[in-house]
């Protein structure tokens, strides 16, 4: 059986249609009104089982009107997420049917049906543009009321004759293939596969381009920067911090390491570090967060906790989709601490965009408004902050023109967890590596190498894979599992799911690697072995645990609905492997990929600094003697 249904809240009630109004409004002043009705498509269910769970999850009488059929008499159109972005609203309701009928095949698509009094075919066109974000969302179809053929996940290509490929013909195959390392890496790439004897599977080259990218390497900051030189006003006072730089550079040891804006950033800490004035910091090879070690007092008694700090930045993906981009923002920085095993307890956002204000017409080609941008970051933060039961107690968001050209999105959190609730350890071959939350789809393939490229006036048309959508309250039930002591000291590692997924999340856990793609819990059908290798859908944790506990730890995830599965075995191979429908479609040695490509190069001219009039205010030289 399959039916559709419409809902609309009533009278006082209707605040999404008052607020979609003022928006078309702003746009097409001459509308009179607009409804907004919640759209189901159900499929699978017996006429018995959907008049059971029609009014009790789709429809609440006191507040919602019920309807069989297209209730629009005026102009109206339809819309629904793009195949493959995740259906929050769906998937509760299949969730809400399973529990009421024990039917765990139903099937619900949702969408929204928008009707508007008082415009014109024309204004119906711009109101489309400006309500339907076509990187996520597409108009539906009302004549069409199936669900869409699974796919049949297509092969992964072996890249035959790619070692024979001579520079030119390396070249076009660069440039065909969108990658975001350089073509000196797809060199180097070359370089390794014939030293291998054989060529590349399109897997391994889309999982070296994620593993390499800026954002998960950050290789524009690790890029050795060469014969810096200061000009202009301040000239003195630089050459004066770069020397100071230089000399705690020599203290450290570290005078045969680049001089990079890594190494620039960082320089200080580990000055501190060495001279004792961090010694509270906690240093490991599974820091996601900054991590210091404190003394929380309670009842008059102290206790040793670790402190855990992060921020991130979401500019891209809040840019291209606002709500997904906000939202994954905080969930992405939660996740952070929360594989220190820590809870996080408090937020900060700092946001930045140009004006508001704006006409729509005055919007950059290729972009979405500023007042779009802007309020439906703040939607996409605040729900996945209100869900997950996080106070954000600072928000504050700068308006100036530079973020015209691009957005800033920040999320900062701070989180805490005993002591002695945190095991590290070193894996072992024969440990297990299990994947737990939430399940893997389409979205978000490619978001590390999406962020890490430059983009264009088509960039908001051919990124729709790149977003990621949150799903907080699963998010929320790892944060209720780590809460359990029992649960954490099971945990000899952890790495959360962010760019890269599979590539980057698991292969960073240990050394050696043999991972097993058909075991990952699925959104729908249809990924083939690249794609699973590469998905940055959210909510997801990987922990390394000693196999004998493996069963316990399972279980202990089932109690909190979470789903859990070993995805992966240490080895003492030196490899990195991946299997997929009994294939190896990947199986890079260790030391290749440590490599992070072919190291970058840049002069360096600090200059055309903003020259200072007013003496009062220019730099106090006395701090760089």
């Amino acid at each position: 059986m399959k039916k559709r249904i419409y809902t609309e809240k009533k009278g006082i009630f209707d605040v999404e249609s008052s607020k979609v109004f003022e928006e078309i409004k702003s746009v097409v002043p001459s509308v009179k009104s607009v409804k907004v009705y919640n759209i189901y498509d159900v499929f699978g269910l017996s006429e018995e089982e959907f008049s059971k769970v029609v009014g009790n999850i789709f429809a609440d009488p006191v507040v919602d009107i019920l309807h069989h059929s297209n209730p629009a008499k005026n102009l109206h159109f339809a819309t629904e997420f793009l195949p493959g972005q995740y259906d929050q609203r769906a998937d509760s309701a299949e969730q809400c049917i399973a529990l009421l009928t024990k039917n765990d095949d139903a099937k619900v698509r949702s969408g929204k049906l928008i009707e508007i009094d008082g415009v014109s075919e024309t204004d119906l066109v711009r109101i489309k543009d400006l309500l339907i974000n076509k990187v996520e969302s597409q108009e539906k179809d009302l004549s069409v009321l199936e669900i869409p053929a699974e796919e049949t996940p297509s092969e992964v290509p072996v890249y035959e004759g790619f070692n024979a490929y001579n520079s030119e013909e390396l070249e076009r195959f660069y440039n065909a293939h969108g990658f975001a390392f350089g073509l000196d890496d797809l060199a180097y790439i070359q370089e390794y596969f014939k030293s291998e004897n054989r060529n590349p599977t399109e897997t391994e080259l889309k999982v070296l381009d994620t593993y390499w990218s800026d954002h998960c390497r950050h290789t524009t900051f690790e890029t050795e920067l060469t014969d810096i030189q200061f000009e202009g006003q301040f000239k003195a006072t630089l050459e004066k911090i770069f020397a100071d730089y230089l000399e705690k550079r020599k203290f450290l040891g570290r005078e045969h390491k680049p001089i990079s804006l890594m190494d620039l950033a960082t320089v200080c800490a580990r000055y501190f570090h060495k001279t004792g004035k961090l010694e509270n910091l906690v240093v490991s090879d599974e820091i996601n967060a900054c991590t210091i070690e404190i003394e929380a007092e309670f009842d008059g008694k102290k206790e040793p906790w670790y402190l855990l700090f992060k921020n991130e930045t979401h500019n891209h993906p809040t840019e291209i989709e606002p709500f997904g981009g906000a939202s994954t923002c905080l969930g992405g920085a939660i996740r952070d601490p929360l594989s220190g095993r820590s809870f996080v307890y408090q937020a900060m956002r700092l946001s930045g965009a140009a004006d508001v204000l704006e006409p729509i017409e005055n919007t950059l080609p290729g972009k979405l408004p500023q007042r779009t941008i802007t309020k439906q970051a703040a939607n996409g933060y605040s729900s996945y902050g209100n869900q997950i039961g996080l106070a954000t107690t600072q928000v504050s968001e700068i308006y100036d023109e530079d973020y015209k050209a691009k957005r800033m999105e920040v999320g900062f959190v701070v989180g805490a967890v005993p002591v002695d609730w945190v095991k590290r350890e070193k894996p072992q071959e024969g440990d297990s590596v299990i994947i737990l939350g939430g399940a893997t789809g389409r979205d978000g393939v490619g978001g590390a190498t999406g962020s890490s490229k430059e983009q264009d006036e088509t960039s908001i048309h051919t990124l729709s894979t790149e977003v990621q959508k949150g799903n907080a309250v699963e998010e929320r039930k790892i944060q209720r599992l780590f809460r359990n002591p029992e649960v954490t000291k099971l945990i000899k590692k952890s790495n959360d799911f962010g760019a890269g997924g599979v590539s980057v999340a698991i292969g960073e856990i240990a050394e050696s690697l043999e991972i097993n793609l058909d075991v990952l819990p699925l959104k729908y059908e249809g990924l083939n072995g690249t794609e699973l290798a590469i998905s940055e859908s959210q909510e997801r944790m990987a922990v390394v645990i000693d196999a004998r506990d493996k069963e316990k730890f399972i279980q202990f995830c089932e109690a909190e609905n979470i789903r859990a599965v070993e995805v992966a075995k240490v080895t003492d191979s030196g490899r990195m492997q991946m299997f997929w429908k009994g294939n190896k479609i990947v199986d890079l040695s260790r030391a290749f990929l440590d490599t992070n490509g072919c190291s970058k190069s840049q002069n360096a001219k600090v200059s055309h600094l903003q020259e200072v009039k007013d003496e009062t205010i220019a730099f106090n030289e006395e701090n760089f003697p």
